[in-house]
């Protein structure tokens, strides 16, 4: 017995750490607040900052708070494009770049995609960026593929490449992510809706239609 005693002592600290692990991520996703007034999209500042993606008059907003090179962000951006057709001029989608310093290009895709904004190009970059996000996260020289991207959707490239270490790119991206900050996100993709966090178990297909069917029922569409 005392032969297996260090594995079994391995194992037990592993199990509590994985326990302890669960219960810190809940601990903190529990933290993130609703939107402030001051904050949401009827508010001037908001309004004007904000990328948005559909009827801007829509009853029902889904903001998200992504980072390119976040594998998850990458799926939910994929069924997002399901959400839009399936609720059409019912919903918005508002997008916020949170890039986490654990993925190495992240931030620098985040400037890509506000480069290619100020020509106003900002979605068709955020799709490419999903849609190849396997390809360039790989790449040992990401830059290359972000300007081959751009010339795809039709940028300016001498200007796409001036933008990118410009301060009006960087200025955004610091601003979306420290409002993020502000609100206690800590992990991407993070979603509200109506400016309400959506709760971890609802971040799936399922629960993400039913949070968007509620908003609806209690704002219906004029």
């Amino acid at each position: 017995m005392k032969r297996y005693l260090p594995f079994v002592i391995v194992a037990v600290v592993a199990l509590a750490t994985i326990g302890s692990g669960a219960m810190l991520y809940r601990a903190k996703r529990s933290h993130v607040s609703a939107i402030p007034e001051d904050k949401t999209l009827s508010a001037k500042s908001g309004a004007e900052s904000a990328h948005i993606r559909g009827n801007p008059n829509a009853p029902v907003t889904l903001e998200e708070y992504g980072d390119f090179q976040c594998p998850p962000c990458g799926m939910f951006s994929a069924f997002l494009g399901q959400l839009e057709k399936e609720y059409d001029s019912r919903l918005r989608v508002v997008f916020r770049n949170f890039p986490l310093a654990m993925h190495e290009h992240a931030r620098e895709a985040a400037l890509a995609a506000e480069a290619a904004g100020l020509q106003g190009r900002f979605w068709e970059m955020h799709d490419v960026l999903y849609r190849e996000q396997e390809t360039w996260s790989k790449a040992p020289n990401v830059r290359e593929l972000f300007e081959s991207y751009a010339g795809t959707i039709g940028l300016d490239l001498d200007k796409f490449k001036k933008d990118m270490d410009g301060e009006q790119a960087r200025a955004r991206v610091e601003a979306d992510h420290q409002r993020g900050e502000s609100l206690g996100i800590n992990i991407t993709p993070t979603l509200f809706i109506n400016n309400q966090p959506l709760d971890p178990k609802d971040k799936n297909p399922e629960g993400i239609r039913a949070e968007i069917n509620a908003a609806l029922e209690k704002k219906p569409q004029a």
